[in-house]
């Protein structure tokens, strides 16, 4: 059922895809005095523009339903009402590899003394 859905909502959105760029844009109706103005007639009077919005509209419902069928049965929405803050897990506490300093190491025995800087050239 899933991929049948799933393969609805591809068909809806290439065909959608294609619709959308047939459609006229606001510039569109300059183009008539070139000569370009009898492409209208395949639509019939009225042209394209009323048929195409039509057709535009339904591909678009078709889609949102098809996408919020795919989003339910998938599983997103969940009734349990949990954050997603509280469904993750605790972080793991972090171990160091570097040894701890000695206890008796002390500034007299020379191990907190700064390294002498090497001589210039």
């Amino acid at each position: 059922m899933y991929t049948l859905v799933l393969v609805v909502h591809l068909g809806l959105a290439l065909v959608l895809i294609g619709v959308v760029l047939m459609q006229h844009g606001k510039g569109a109706d300059a183009g008539a005095a070139f000569g370009s103005g009898a492409s209208n007639t395949v639509f019939g009077a009225r042209g394209s523009a009323s048929f195409l919005g039509r057709l535009t509209g339904f591909l678009g419902v078709g889609f949102f339903v098809t996408s919020l069928t795919l989003a339910i049965m998938a599983g997103t929405f969940t009734s349990s009402g949990d954050s997603v803050v509280e469904q993750t897990a605790p972080p793991a506490t972090q171990t160091s590899d570097i040894a701890p300093a000695p206890d008796n190491a002390t500034a007299s025995d020379g191990a907190a003394e700064p390294a002498p800087a090497p001589a210039p050239d």
